[in-house]
């Protein structure tokens, strides 16, 4: 917190709950303009100003998306009067010999690093699961942290199962109503102007089922398991269809 207010950026509640927790593996699910970024920048800095010999890896869906947050990283850099010591566009290397990487999301870019001591991956709904896959191994020997970041997408893919399984993740969730800067008044007008589904996607922290989907998951889910699936269906639902004429 002290380093952010240096920085001179004065975090909302739910930015204050992810810069001071310890937590190894956190899930932020939030919505469009929630700062999200900004935070990531700030722990990558901070990670590897007072860790020497640290590697921060930022993965994005694209280029242009992991661009983006590094040059943040970039800008607070600069902001304590620091210099880099490389042009690199994705890279920033310190004296202390610690390293920040930002990779867009393709097995070819991101296998390879090792000994990772934190893994903050933007947009993580829209990164291909078998990135996560590749990925994960990074921090097996150095027990690094693993950040996911994102705006909602669909029903499905690595993070919506995270989000929504069972592992001991500590779980974010913001949605536009809770962030101070977004007004009443423009969530109105958003709402007024944008299909609803796209509303509560981009805004209330809702997933929504793919494009092209006869049935809404949810409505799948809870025909799978009906408490009076065995008197309806003997032998269980999936054997009754396997089995049945229709």
């Amino acid at each position: 917190m002290r380093f952010a207010r240096r920085l001179g950026f004065d975090p909302d509640p739910w930015q204050r709950d992810v810069l001071t927790s310890y937590d190894p593996r956190i899930l932020i699910l939030c919505s469009r303009q929630a700062g999200k970024s900004s935070v990531a920048s700030i722990l990558a800095l901070h990670e590897v100003l007072s860790v020497p010999d640290s590697l921060v890896l930022i993965l994005a869906p694209s280029e242009r998306q992991a661009r983006e947050t590094f040059q943040k990283v970039i800008g607070l850099y600069r902001k304590l009067g620091l210099y880099p010591g490389s042009d690199r566009k994705l890279g920033l290397e310190l004296p202390n010999g610690s390293r920040i990487e930002a990779l867009p999301a393709s097995g070819d870019t991101i296998r390879g690093y090792s000994n990772v001591s934190l893994l903050l991956c933007d947009e993580a709904a829209r990164i291909p699961d078998e990135l996560f896959v590749a990925v994960r191994p990074m921090l097996a020997v150095s027990g690094g942290r693993m950040i996911w970041l994102t705006t909602p997408y669909t029903r499905s893919g690595a993070f919506f199962n995270e989000w929504v399984g069972e592992n001991p993740w500590m779980r974010i969730e913001v949605p536009a109503t809770q962030i101070p800067c977004i007004s009443e008044e423009f969530l109105e007008e958003e709402r007024r102007s944008m299909p609803e589904r796209e509303y509560m996607r981009e805004y209330m922290t809702s997933f929504i089922d793919a494009e092209g989907s006869v049935f809404r998951q949810e409505d799948i889910e809870a025909a799978l398991i009906d408490d009076d699936e065995e008197e309806m269906f003997p032998g269980g639902f999936q054997r009754w269809l396997s089995t049945s004429d229709i």
